[in-house]
């Protein structure tokens, strides 16, 4: 092994980062936090509570620094009732900014030729979402 990291390993590494750190942070507010299939469409995470009385998928997207988050070419294929963004996942202070689906849907752009859509740092970085879990709900 030669000791270096593609840019794809870094991708990777950046993503379980940021994907252990939101189950992390769910779990220590009381949520069970259940894993689905590696790179299943849709959700990354299934959270419930105790009382399995409230139960939604959750999509974690994990950057190295505050940058764009790119979505699908069809926004009507974001399954996730949550989406946990995490910013400076890799370094000891993430960021995470929690959004609702229809809020992700609502802040999205475009790209100018009608392809893919992104959400912007300005869309997502904003004190409402920031470090927001108590979006979520109770867990009890």
């Amino acid at each position: 092994m030669t000791g270096m990291t593609t840019p794809c390993q870094k991708r990777q590494i950046t993503g379980n980062a940021g994907l252990n750190d939101a189950a992390w942070q769910l779990s220590r507010r009381g949520w069970h936090v259940m894993p689905t299939i590696r790179n299943a469409k849709g959700s990354d995470r299934f959270i419930t509570n105790e009382g399995e009385t409230a139960f939604f998928g959750v999509q974690s997207r994990a950057l190295s620094k505050r940058d764009a988050v790119s979505l699908h070419m069809d926004l009507s294929e974001l399954r996730s009732d949550w989406w946990i963004i995490t910013t400076f996942a890799n370094p000891d202070a993430p960021v995470c900014y929690i959004l609702r689906v229809d809020e992700l849907r609502a802040h999205a752009s475009q790209n100018k030729n009608g392809g893919k859509w992104w959400l912007e740092p300005k869309a997502y970085d904003r004190d409402e979402f920031r470090d927001a879990w108590h979006r979520l709900g109770k867990a009890d």
